[in-house]
């Protein structure tokens, strides 16, 4: 039996009336901030999500955790060793850019340092880079595991200290 031809995601996408292409390599910082938004903020619901049911609730406060603006610069700090000239220059556009926007209940430089990190998985994933994205992302959130476990390790001991 011959195999059929599989397509992706994103071949179902531009099936979408009125669905344009956007070239990631002449789109602002701020364009590819927009949607590397979107994109890191489905992986993290996915992966949330895939830890068992809950309330909506529950789920909405964990996502939270990940996608705010301290966490993804964190996790930005954990990546940028592992990030390729090309990919640091993308990182750098997208923190450099001038929002309109200012931070809320946000550091600037967080801000700032998470506004690059969602640019960068903005270029990732717009150039179909699926491989690196997830790959940079798993670098991100497991020293963001790391540090919330220490966290919470060193919580207790300090709790039972008292």
């Amino acid at each position: 039996m011959e195999k059929g031809i599989e397509f992706g995601f994103e071949h179902y996408m531009e099936q979408i009336p009125g669905m344009g292409t956007v070239d990631p390599r002449t789109s602002s910082p701020l364009v590819l901030a927009y949607i590397g938004d979107c994109v890191f903020d489905l992986i993290i619901k996915m992966m949330v999500a895939g830890r068992g049911n809950r309330q909506v609730h529950k789920l909405h406060e964990e996502t939270s955790r990940y996608v705010q603006a301290s966490a993804q610069s964190f996790m930005m700090r954990a990546m940028q060793e592992h990030l390729t000239a090309e990919e640091h220059a993308v990182y750098r556009r997208g923190r450099n850019a001038r929002s309109v926007s200012p931070a809320k209940n946000q550091s600037i430089t967080d801000y700032r340092r998470a506004t690059g990190f969602e640019a960068l998985i903005g270029y990732l994933y717009l150039n179909r880079e699926y491989g690196r994205l997830t790959e940079l992302v798993a670098i991100g959130l497991e020293s963001m595991e790391e540090h919330m476990e220490s966290a919470e390790t060193e919580g207790k001991a300090e709790n039972a200290g008292k």
